[in-house]
């Protein structure tokens, strides 16, 4: 059974930086198209960042772009999510998602998180004024 499992998260300052890591269980993780979301209080879940299973493709929400990096080791079967300039509105449980069935083309990305089967549990990413 795959399992994905977030790490990373925590409390900092308006301005500084996290690193969120999605370690997969997966042995086929390098064919997984991958994504992160997250589900502020209250709020429904929105699509963050995804990245082709080639890893040659990403997308970002608005939001995010210019300040969030995705990225993936197929190697060390993990992604990750760089976050700099944080904001409070960045505030949210951070969930990464992966496509584990049969290979999306190399240079698709999934934004919604139907297109999406298997997630982690989430971790707290809390941004202070």
């Amino acid at each position: 059974q795959v399992q994905l499992v977030e790490s990373g998260g925590g409390l900092v300052q308006a301005g500084g930086s996290l690193r969120l890591s999605c370690e997969t269980s997966g042995r086929t993780f390098s064919t997984y198209a991958m994504a992160w979301f997250r589900q502020a209080p209250g709020k429904e879940r929105d699509f963050v960042a995804g990245i082709s299973w080639r890893g040659g493709t990403t997308y970002y929400a608005d939001s995010v772009k210019g300040r969030f990096i995705i990225s993936r080791d197929n190697a060390k079967n993990t992604m990750y999510l760089q976050m700099n300039s944080l904001k409070p509105e960045d505030t949210a449980v951070y969930y990464c998602a992966g496509y584990k069935d049969s290979p999306w083309p190399p240079t698709r990305v999934g934004t919604r998180g139907d297109e999406y089967d298997v997630w982690g549990q989430g971790t707290q990413v809390t941004v202070s004024s």
